[in-house]
């Protein structure tokens, strides 16, 4: 073809383009010059030739997952399976397909610490579903909370966008545990069962979200038309009685009152009968005291400052809560915390990224487990810091910290959890974890403020400085 006429040929192609694609090829840039070029293609395509066993690794990839080639056979040989400086073991939960890993985590604390109260005579199991209700319509008004408090600003705000984008959800933290239980109280396993929907929480979710939405516009409609903030109100107490009916009828209708014996690990009982409310038998188990102002939150956040601390907004499970607030602490300081409250006994909530470098045949996670970079012949370097920046890394799930290995100068060498993915997965229910995978995987901790040192405890006293509730680090557990 000659030059005139690819001229030509390029003119008429160039008539012939849309008003968008004409503004791609002059306004700024030719985009073309970012595009993949045939040239560059064939690089590509040749790069891999010379490497005599790149067709046997291309049918091996192509025929198994990633983890099963990658996997060194020999690591988990470095597991340890008897800790020096382990809790009292109780029975594995089972979160089902539902994203309450945090309630799990939360409730296997506060029952672990009610047994520790009582000399290990009692084994109590908390009914989820319970406090999952009251979780699910604490967000709701949270939502319609929020959409109040924003019907001024146009939809395409970001924080309105926030709000419709993420109207409810089955995830959290501690100190949305921590809220619930100290308003709502807690019941028995047997007082309110689990049910389809709680243990499968996608359908009933994905129509109560529909719902709200629904109700989000109806009261930015509301606000346009210069109703009274009392008519608001009004209004979204009408919407929220919806929303409980609907979670009545999926979860059950949470018990006002209800009898219960307490019983010890055998299923005996240690205590008479008796009828409780749920607040009575939450200041059972708690004995007397309720969980806010006794623990505290901390965090490894090598993007921000140490030793600061910090709030993220809107990340609370009821409307009137506190925001989760935490200190930024480095990692050895985390772990001395969680190791002198380990020693007494005590049992930690804990979250992590747990996919990484998890080998869940064995319950086992090791920054060896898997070679990913001899496999696909790059390597990944990336810090902890740039991960989360990058939404490579966050927490993804929360584990009740039940253990750890020391070594002979008092140097944690693995830990060990309980989770909530049942008996049956792992070691029994439980997961193993290097101390070098904690160190990049590890991110958040709660501890009771009695293992707190005293210069610790007044660093949490710093006014906070309030962060979005979009940070990549501060998605919730589930």
């Amino acid at each position: 073809m000659s030059h005139t006429f690819q001229h030509i040929a390029l003119s008429l192609a160039l008539v012939c383009l849309s008003p968008v694609a004409m503004a791609q090829q002059v306004g700024g840039e030719n985009r073309s010059a970012g595009a993949i070029t045939p040239e560059m293609l064939s690089d590509m395509q040749q790069s891999n030739k010379h490497c005599n066993t790149w067709k046997a690794l291309q049918t091996a990839a192509a025929s198994n997952s990633i983890d099963h080639l990658a996997r060194r056979q020999s690591n988990s040989n470095q597991m340890i399976r008897q800790f020096n400086t382990e809790t009292r073991m109780q029975n594995i939960t089972d979160q089902e397909s539902s994203g309450r890993c945090w309630m799990f985590t939360g409730f296997n604390v506060l029952r672990a610490d009610y047994a520790h109260r009582r000399a290990d005579s009692v084994r109590v199991s908390l009914s989820h579903s319970y406090l999952f209700f009251y979780d699910q319509l604490e967000k709701a008004n949270i939502f319609l909370e929020g959409i109040i408090a924003t019907a001024d600003k146009p939809m395409e705000d970001t924080r309105v966008r926030y709000f419709f984008r993420h109207p409810l959800s089955d995830g959290g933290a501690y100190n949305g545990m921590a809220a619930l239980v100290d308003k709502y109280g807690v019941v028995p396993a047997e007082a309110m069962p689990e049910t389809y929907s709680t243990d499968n929480t996608s359908r009933m979710s994905a129509l109560i979200k529909s719902k709200l939405r629904e109700y989000g516009l109806k009261l930015r409609k509301m606000h346009a038309e210069k109703a009274k903030m009392k008519d608001i109100r009004a209004e979204k107490a009408t919407m929220l009685q919806t929303i409980y009916k609907m979670l009545a009828l999926c979860m059950g209708e949470p018990p006002q009152r209800f009898t219960y014996a307490i019983r010890n690990s055998s299923g005996y009982e240690v205590d008479a009968p008796r009828e409780w409310t749920p607040q009575e038998f939450y200041m059972e188990l708690r004995g007397g005291k309720p969980l806010a102002g006794s623990y505290i939150m901390v965090m490894n956040d090598p993007r921000r400052p140490y030793y600061k601390t910090y709030e993220v907004d809107l990340c609370r499970h009821t409307w009137d809560g506190a925001n989760w607030c935490y200190l930024n602490l480095p990692m050895e300081e985390i772990s001395q915390m969680a190791i002198a409250q380990l020693k007494a006994g005590r049992k930690l909530y804990s979250s992590y990224d747990v996919g990484k470098f998890l080998d869940r045949t064995k319950g086992f996670a090791d920054l060896e487990n898997y070679d990913y970079a001899t496999l696909l012949g790059t390597d990944f370097p990336m810090t902890k810091a740039e991960r989360i920046s990058t939404f490579d890394s966050g927490s993804t799930h929360a584990m009740t910290l039940t253990g750890v290995h020391l070594d002979s100068e008092g140097k944690p060498v693995q830990w060990k959890v309980e989770n909530s993915w049942g008996a049956s997965w792992g070691q029994s229910g439980c997961l193993i974890m290097t101390d070098r995978w904690i160190h990049e995987y590890m991110f958040r901790l709660v501890v009771d403020k009695e293992f707190v040192p005293a210069n610790i405890l007044e660093m949490t006293k710093q006014k906070p400085m309030l962060v979005s509730p979009e940070d990549p680090l501060f998605a919730i557990d589930d």
